[in-house]
């Protein structure tokens, strides 16, 4: 059998010369988190939220650079981040669609929702829409079981909802200017 190399060993990370991890950060960090655990390792979910929430995802450089003030490997920053579904490791719309897939709304007619969503945007569940607009995806459960079939763009809940009112929402959601919770957008 053919060993099959890693992308991640020869993949090319996008770079930018001003950091993701600003001084800003490092100094929260360092004052915050760092002198509450023993090892630094303790300050690596604190530093991705951070990332995060500053620009909507997490890049491979920001990676780096946590794992370079923090005096880890890379490795175990990326690990870290790809372990956990709320960090995103590629840029996402700037509204996020997040169809419920809980037993409760499988059963009252998600997939049709979620293919309504897709057939509306012309993505499939993963994916951002060419404009930058709409990213989509399926949750285990929105907590909302009593009005299955769910469904939440950005901030807000849709309950009992049926294929044909997804197009509607998404120009709502369109119009609503929202930024899914990430402070700036910088490219």
């Amino acid at each position: 059998m053919a060993w099959i190399t890693k992308p991640s060993g020869t993949m090319k990370i996008d770079r930018r010369a001003e950091p993701y991890l600003t001084a800003a950060m490092r100094a929260d960090l360092s004052s915050r988190y760092l002198p509450r655990y023993e090892r630094s390792m303790g300050a690596l979910l604190p530093a991705l939220h951070m990332v995060q929430h500053e620009y909507g995802w997490v890049p491979f450089q920001a990676m780096e650079e946590i794992a370079d003030f923090l005096g880890i490997s890379a490795a175990e920053v990326y690990d870290t981040a790809s372990f956990y579904e709320e960090y995103w490791l590629k840029p996402k719309g700037r509204h996020l669609v997040s169809v419920c897939r809980s037993i409760a709304c499988e059963f009252c007619g998600q997939k049709a929702i979620t293919e309504a969503v897709k057939n509306a945007l012309a993505i499939d569940v993963g994916e951002t829409t060419d404009d930058g607009e709409f990213t989509l995806i399926e949750l285990e459960c929105l907590g909302a079981c009593g009005g299955a079939p769910a469904i939440l763009i950005d901030e807000v809940l849709h309950e009992r909802v049926t294929p044909d009112q997804i197009p509607q929402l998404l120009v709502k959601a369109r119009a609503a200017q929202s930024d899914h919770g990430h402070a700036h957008t910088h490219h």
